[in-house]
C-alpha cells in the first residue's frame, strides 16, 4: 500500500484538503435528516455494512454504533491510515485499501453498503455497479448518496460549478439500472465563517467559489441530496 489503489478515480477535495474536508462532514446534515432516511430504507442494526469509499472514515463509528460488524473501503493510503486510526478501539470495524470496482471482500458477505460521494456519479461507475452484485447479500440494499443539481441553494452552486454535468443524464442512468431516489434536505450548517468558505474552495474552481462566497451570507446552507437504492 506504498499509493492510490490501481484504478482510483482521484478525489480533489478530501485527498489534498483533508483536514477542510472534515469540517465539511461535521457541517452536512446537521439536523440528521439524511441519517434518518437512510435508516428508514435500510436498517443496519445486527448487520454487516460496507462504507465504501469511507475516507478518513468519518462515518465508520455511527454504523458501529448498533452494525454486527462494518468494513470501510478506501483507495487513498494516508486516508486509510486516518480511518484505522479513528476506529481502532472499534474491534468489530475493519478498514481495507481498495477500489469501488474491485471491493477486497468475497462474494455475498454484506447486507448494507453506503456510499456517500465516492466515485458514483452516474455513468462510468458501472464496474462499481457489477461489484455490488457481487458482494451484497440477497435481501441487502445498496446506498448512494449524490448531489440534487436540480434543486436548493448547492444545486445551483453545483449547476454553476459542473455545466457539463447533467443531472437529467443521471437521473436516467440509475433508473435504467434498476435504483430508486429518494431525495432528502439536508444542509450545511458551519460553526464559522472560515470553515464555510475553507469548504466552498475546495469543492468549486476558484472563479466561482469567488462568486459564490461574495453572493452569500451567513453560516447555513440549503442543500439537497439523492438517495439512490437498490434491493439485492
Amino acid at each position: 500500500m506504498t499509493g492510490p489503489a490501481p484504478g482510483a478515480v482521484p478525489s480533489p477535495n478530501i485527498w489534498h484538503h483533508t483536514s477542510t474536508y472534515e469540517a465539511e462532514n461535521r457541517a452536512a446534515d446537521p439536523d440528521g435528516r439524511l441519517w434518518s432516511r437512510i435508516r428508514s430504507i435500510a436498517a443496519w442494526d445486527g448487520r454487516d455494512v460496507l462504507d465504501l469509499g469511507c475516507g478518513t472514515g468519518f462515518h465508520l463509528p455511527a454504523f458501529a454504533e448498533t452494525a454486527r460488524s462494518v468494513v470501510g473501503v478506501e483507495p487513498h493510503p494516508d486516508l486509510v491510515a486516518l480511518a484505522r486510526r479513528r476506529t481502532r478501539r472499534l474491534g468489530h470495524v475493519e478498514v481495507r485499501w481498495g477500489t469501488a470496482q474491485a471491493i477486497p471482500l468475497p462474494d455475498a458477505c454484506v447486507d448494507v453498503v453506503h456510499v456517500r460521494w465516492a466515485y458514483f456519479f452516474g455513468p462510468g461507475s458501472e464496474p462499481g455497479l457489477a461489484e455490488l452484485d457481487r458482494v451484497v447479500r440477497r435481501g441487502g440494499t445498496a446506498l448512494v448518496i449524490d448531489n440534487d443539481a436540480t434543486r436548493s441553494t448547492f444545486g445551483r452552486w453545483f449547476r454553476r460549478g459542473y455545466p457539463d454535468l447533467d443531472p437529467g443524464a443521471v437521473e436516467r442512468f440509475w433508473s435504467m439500472h434498476g435504483w430508486e431516489r429518494d431525495s432528502v434536505d439536508m444542509g450545511w450548517r458551519f460553526l464559522d465563517r472560515a470553515d464555510l468558505e475553507a469548504v466552498v474552495r475546495i469543492e468549486f474552481a476558484p472563479s466561482a467559489a469567488e462568486a459564490i462566497l461574495a453572493e452569500h451570507q451567513g453560516l447555513d446552507v440549503d442543500y439537497a441530496v439523492n438517495v439512490w437504492s437498490k434491493r439485492f
